[in-house]
């Protein structure tokens, strides 16, 4: 889709979306939250576990059902633990997923970014739950860390809005509905 169309889908979906947001206030506004994560060490390696609720807003959903693809983050964060300092951050990591819907074949397709692997769903809710169990994910070596601090990690779920053109991102910001991101969900790194 080019960008042309995929600006033209997006803001028609506004205009669609905007009146019957003034007509009836029960609309789905949609949240992102992270239900539980933990990291397990395995050969080596931290491996991110996780489950997350992943609720688009009617307008986020009405976008997605007219050709708009979405963009789903998973922000994570190893913080190093001093005593007489301030924290540092050793490590950031982004998660990009990339949800589309297909018309024509009625299906929902998630594309990880960062790797180009992509399924293929029937329904919303099958494509967002696959999207909510996160297993394996690997974060970071065991043998950058340092040895004689204890480490925390935060993980957080958004929906990103920085791959579209800057006249949407703007229309975005004062958009409540397109503002889900979930609070950082906190725990201690065990090694």
């Amino acid at each position: 889709m080019t960008l042309s169309r995929t600006i033209a889908a997006c803001l028609i979906s506004l205009l669609a979306v905007a009146p019957l947001v003034a007509q009836d206030d029960a609309d789905r506004a949609g949240y992102f939250d992270v239900r539980s994560a933990s990291t397990t060490l395995i050969n080596g390696v931290h491996q991110l576990e996780a489950r997350l609720q992943l609720v688009l807003s009617d307008e986020a959903l009405g976008a997605l059902n007219s050709g708009v693809a979405l963009r789903i983050e998973l922000n994570l964060d190893v913080i190093r633990v001093r005593r007489f300092m301030p924290d540092s951050v050793e490590a950031e990591l982004i998660w990009q997923y990339e949800l589309e819907y297909r018309p024509l074949s009625q299906r929902y397709i998630v594309r990880n970014i960062n790797s180009g692997v992509q399924d293929s769903y029937a329904t919303l809710y099958s494509a967002l739950n696959n999207l909510g169990r996160v297993q394996g994910l690997p974060v970071i070596d065991d043998s950058v860390l340092s040895r004689d601090s204890s480490h925390r990690v935060r993980l957080r779920a958004a929906l990103s809005t920085r791959q579209y053109p800057a006249p949407l991102r703007v229309i975005f910001f004062w958009r409540d509905e397109w503002q889900l991101k979930s609070e950082w969900y906190e725990w201690y790194l065990e090694r």
